[in-house]
């Protein structure tokens, strides 16, 4: 088959970022509720917090990524379900997979609650981080249920085409987090100085508000999905290929997240400046994330509508078209870290110390971004045709072939400190970029069958 990109090209690229554009938003709330906790907690509270809280975070995010892997089948799904016109097994998947997900929560918030004090002993920290991050752990698995409620909800609705709504909630959440970060961690008004365990409970709040607004608006919708507690009980006929789908995203993420985790062991090995350095420069670059984070929800949903509308040339060319996007945005964002990289920290940090150590890292950061939007682009239309063993294999490779090896040679043995971490990531992304598109262009995911009837 010859590939056409240009021809409706246009057309095709506005489809896409008409759908990735509140998906970007949404992206963009979440990363500046990220800044200003990071901004708060390093101002308010001090360096060794900030660390505390980005240790505490990978745990949880590892948890949670990990558990919460069926949104990955479910989006497909429902997107393929969404393309063929079939409304009531679009309603029978959201409301399986929110089973899924409560049972899930729970036993992920009971494990974080019970077992705090002994998690953060796998890093080498100083006590202070360690206490800090231990009372930041206790807080936060408050809230751990009702994000992996919103994050069931939000896939449903995304594969539906729906990513306006998950962008709006996730506004209302973000913005009473801020409000409730500054009130609590600084005991603003009437209310008592909590520190960092207010900056817990804040997050955990919100999350609440977040899950009841998903949970409503299920309940009382007069739109395509609506909450029906008779469809929540699990049936094959969806947990089979849901399971299908999803163990690969599970996998995926198992890896993915303890490779995080793995690294975190190892910038945990060098001093606190550099551990603050490290945590400034991902917030940073989060904002590299949000738009290809949007593109590639978008990419998910617009290759698995197609392809339920029997038309797998157009999610190839879909796919394609939002990568080369994402990768254009990326470069721009890039240019912007290379140029100011010393204004980008001043705002999370006024401590002269991180600012010298992080500006020239910086700079390395700038080089990955378009490479890492066109790979989280080029993966998640994997996973929205269905190919989620393909886009296992392809991140295990990044990470533990290529990644892992090469940042424990940087960080520890060659004394390359924090800068370590993004060579490291540099070259991993270049070399997964060819694999992950000759893997796309093969078309083998066109062949992928969900569903025993529809």
């Amino acid at each position: 088959m010859k590939l056409e990109l240009t021809k409706n090209s246009s057309r095709r690229a506005k489809t896409i970022f008409m759908l990735a554009l509140p998906a970007m938003l949404e992206m963009s709330l979440n990363t500046l509720v990220g800044m200003a906790d990071t901004i708060m907690i390093s101002r308010f509270i001090g360096k060794e917090a900030l660390a505390a809280v980005g240790f505490a975070n990978q745990i949880i995010f590892t948890l949670i990524f990990v558990f919460s892997a069926f949104n990955a089948g479910a989006t497909a799904m429902v997107s393929r379900s969404y393309g063929e016109g079939n409304k009531k097994r679009m309603n029978k998947i959201m409301n399986e997979n929110l089973t899924l997900n409560i049972i899930l929560g729970i036993i992920v918030t009971l494990f974080t609650f019970f077992f705090a004090n002994m998690i953060l002993n796998v890093y080498d920290i100083t006590a202070v981080v360690k206490s800090f991050g231990t009372t930041y752990l206790k807080y936060i698995a408050i809230g751990q249920l009702f994000m992996f409620i919103s994050f069931a909800a939000a896939a449903a609705l995304r594969g539906s085409g729906d990513t306006k709504t998950p962008m709006y909630i996730t506004g209302i959440a973000n913005i009473l987090n801020i409000i409730g970060n500054y009130i609590l961690i600084t005991g603003f008004w009437i209310f008592p100085e909590l520190g960092i365990a207010g900056a817990a409970i804040s997050t955990a709040f919100a999350r609440f508000i977040a899950a009841a607004l998903y949970l409503v608006l299920f309940a009382s919708s007069k739109g395509v999905l609506k909450l029906h507690p008779s469809w929540m009980k699990i049936s094959s006929k969806i947990f089979k290929p849901l399971i299908n789908l999803s163990y690969a995203a599970g996998i995926e993420q198992l890896f993915m997240q303890v490779a995080f985790f793995v690294n975190g062991i190892f910038i945990s090995k060098l001093d606190t400046t550099a551990e603050a350095s490290f945590r400034i420069l991902l917030n940073i670059e989060s904002l590299s994330f949000m738009p290809a984070i949007g593109i590639a929800i978008a990419a998910t949903t617009i290759v698995g509508k197609h392809l339920g509308e029997d038309d797998p040339e157009e999610s190839l060319k879909s796919g394609l078209t939002a990568a080369v996007m994402g990768a254009l945005i990326g470069t721009a964002l890039a240019l912007a870290y290379l140029i100011f990289p010393v204004f980008a920290l001043r705002i999370f940090t006024t401590e002269a110390e991180v600012i010298n150590y992080s500006a020239p890292i910086l700079r390395i950061v700038a080089l990955n971004q378009a490479f890492l939007a066109f790979v989280i682009i080029m993966v998640g239309a994997l996973r929205g045709a269905g190919d989620t063993k393909g886009a296992m294999y392809i991140t295990i490779i990044r990470l533990w072939v290529i990644f892992i090896p090469l940042s424990y040679y940087l960080i520890v043995i060659s004394n390359y400190g924090v800068a370590g971490v993004w060579i490291a990531e540099i070259i991993s992304f270049v070399i997964i970029a060819l694999i992950v598109v000759k893997r796309f262009v093969k078309m083998e995911w066109a062949n992928i069958e969900f569903f025993e009837e529809n």
